[in-house]
């Protein structure tokens, strides 16, 4: 029997252990030097002025809407095709999450739909980098330069005012190392949060990078400190800065959340961060680029965009079409690919097929490009210690699959 090849395993190796060990046996295990070093390696990463690491991506999203106090009756657009926390840091806020359909060609958010989606109540945009592919940020950012977008803004507070228009808060949770005109997408965003969840390319078991940009006159660090605060229950103070001589007095400013990133965790990401750019980044580029290369000689095969004249894909995950198949067909591919012992997966279920955005109203067949490729979609396996040999089973076993399906 061939062994099995998972999906997404995390790269835990001996590097990792020994750092988290030391941790360990530091005595300072919760939000310490580590995670701050940790900020210092993404700021490094980013080229962005300050990152405020937390314990979720989808805390760090939440938490910059509630700094700018995105609230009940305001607008927030999302793409329909994205996972669940991008429109649910919404609804947390009380907001409405206004969703818009994507591109064909690489399953990004719809620019053209996103100017027709832009009303007096919209206070915030968030573009998805979907498997690690930037969104068209250019567009999105000559589209908020119009008059006519302009003049519609209506500010809640004196934040908002002074940005002077939607806020744009990417979910950047696939792409940590890819690149938008050479340069990192967060430089091109108000703020960008990152994923360090199990399954990412860079992980710190759970756990998130905020990255902040906002434009002039707003203060970044300033940000931050707030940002800082508001993740630890409003506390004045966080643990490392407490720790000394007499250090223990400190206040609470507001009710806030508690949301920080402890240094055992982070000890996992230091690691991964000093040789992501190196090894892990380019070692996933080229699984995926060798995915496409396998699949280039079938018809049915409709291949992810990884790289173009201003973009290249961090390769988180590898997003497959199959063309001339339906959802049940593709089902089929998917069990048969279990069976044989191949994970595979399914990136994603359109936020209006979930149960709740259906009873909130939402109807998938207003998104009929993101429903189409939901249902032709199957997620390969990547990883780092993926070898030429598994990944060659894995167009095998699909091949063998659909051929059973279209013949």
């Amino acid at each position: 029997m061939a062994e099995k090849i998972p999906f997404a395993p995390p790269r835990i190796d001996q590097a990792v252990i020994d750092e988290v060990t030391k941790t360990l046996q530091s005595g300072w295990i919760t939000t310490g030097p580590r995670t701050k070093a940790l900020e210092q390696e993404v700021e490094t990463m980013t080229d962005v002025p300050k990152v405020l690491c937390v314990n979720s991506a989808t805390a760090g999203m939440e938490l910059i809407l509630r700094f700018l106090g995105v609230k009940s009756g305001d607008e927030v657009i999302v793409p329909a095709y994205t996972y669940c926390a991008t429109a649910n840091v919404v609804m947390h806020c009380g907001a409405r999450p206004v969703m818009v359909d994507i591109n064909p060609a690489d399953g990004c958010m719809d620019m053209d739909a996103v100017e027709k989606a832009i009303t007096a109540k919209t206070k915030a945009i968030m573009p998805v980098d979907l498997a690690g592919l930037p969104v068209n940020y250019a567009a999105l950012r000559r589209m908020l330069e119009k008059e006519s977008i302009k003049s519609l803004f209506q500010p809640g507070n004196d934040l908002q005012a002074q940005l002077g228009r939607p806020l744009v808060l990417a979910d950047a949770a696939h792409s940590l190392g890819a690149l938008y005109q050479e340069a990192a997408p967060a430089l091109l965003c108000d703020a960008a949060v990152y994923s360090f969840h199990a399954v990412k390319n860079l992980t710190t078991a759970e756990g998130g990078a905020i990255c902040l940009h906002f434009p002039e006159p707003f203060d970044n660090l300033e940000i931050y400190k707030k940002l800082n605060t508001k993740s630890l229950h409003g506390q004045s103070k966080d643990a490392l800065a407490k720790f000394g001589k007499n250090a223990w007095e400190y206040d609470v400013s507001e009710p806030g959340y508690k949301c920080n990133m402890p240094d055992v965790l982070a000890a996992i990401g230091l690691v991964e961060a000093k040789r992501y750019l190196s090894d892990t980044l380019p070692k996933r580029q080229k699984i995926c680029q060798e995915y496409s290369n396998l699949l280039s000689k079938y018809d049915w095969a409709e291949l992810p965009v990884l790289e173009d004249e201003n973009r290249r894909s961090s390769a988180h995950l590898y997003l497959l079409r199959i063309r001339g198949i339906d959802r049940a067909a593709r089902d089929r591919i998917i069990q048969f690919m279990f069976d044989h012992d191949v994970s595979v997966n399914v990136h994603y279920k359109p936020l209006p097929m979930l149960s709740f955005y259906q009873s909130e109203g939402y109807d998938v067949q207003h998104f009929p490009v993101s429903l189409d490729f939901f249902e032709r979609e199957i997620t390969l396996p990547v990883f780092y210690d993926l070898t030429e040999t598994q990944q060659q089973r894995v167009i095998e076993t699909l091949a063998e699959a659909v051929q059973k399906e279209i013949g």
